[in-house]
């Protein structure tokens, strides 16, 4: 964690180098970021949007503009510009994660789904877009690929507690109560909070 004077400092050199250079995407854009890590929303909005008016390519503000949106509890603002990154970058996988994650929460199944394949298909190693993607399959009810997903998750992130915690709770919905014990037991030893509720579903199973 950066300390407040760290901040101070590197916003100064930004805006010096702001004054001698006006519009200068690149400086405007780490302002963006040193405000939003320092929780500011509204001054990174700012310094994002004049980045992107200064650079037609800064598909990364997009997706800042995105994460702060999110923060902010705007789910169509989140959706509006991670749009605009991946049509600037459409092989950022990221991009397509992020507005699968922001449809799912929508309620927008079918977009999600489309959304998170896309960003698997671009970049397989994030972990969060199969989550969501095991996620968004429950959602529909289709509990066998919501299990095929979350088992190809775990293949690749053996410790990710959240999947093992989804996991179970899929096996639980499909009536394989040992399966699903196995992986809620390996989310508690992981350190998630297992909501008490499923532990209590789960409970006449454990000796049976």
């Amino acid at each position: 964690m950066q300390e407040s004077q760290d901040f101070e400092s590197f916003i100064a050199g930004q805006k010096r180098i702001l004054a001698e250079n006006p519009g200068c995407a690149t400086a405007l854009y780490n302002l963006g970021v040193s405000y939003m890590q320092q929780g500011k929303w509204d001054e990174a909005i700012v310094a994002f949007e004049e980045a992107i008016a200064s650079s037609g390519r800064m598909f990364e503000a997009y997706v800042n503009l995105g994460y702060i949106y999110w923060q902010k509890g705007d789910l169509e603002k989140v959706v509006e510009a991670n749009e605009k990154a991946i049509a600037i970058e459409p092989r950022y996988a990221r991009g397509y994660a992020n507005l699968g994650f922001a449809y799912s929460q929508m309620g927008r199944t079918e977009e999600a789904i489309a959304a998170l394949e896309k960003a698997i298909e671009l970049n397989p190693r994030i972990v969060q877009a199969w989550n969501n993607l095991a996620n968004c399959y429950l959602q529909q009810g289709d509990i066998a690929k919501a299990i095929a997903t979350g088992q190809k998750l775990l293949e690749m992130a053996p410790d990710f507690a959240l999947g093992h915690n989804n996991l179970a709770y899929a096996y639980y919905l499909n009536g394989n109560f040992t399966r699903a014990i196995e992986h809620v037991d390996r989310a508690i030893k992981l350190g998630f909070k297992v909501h008490p509720d499923f532990l209590k579903e789960l409970e006449p199973y454990r000796n049976s």
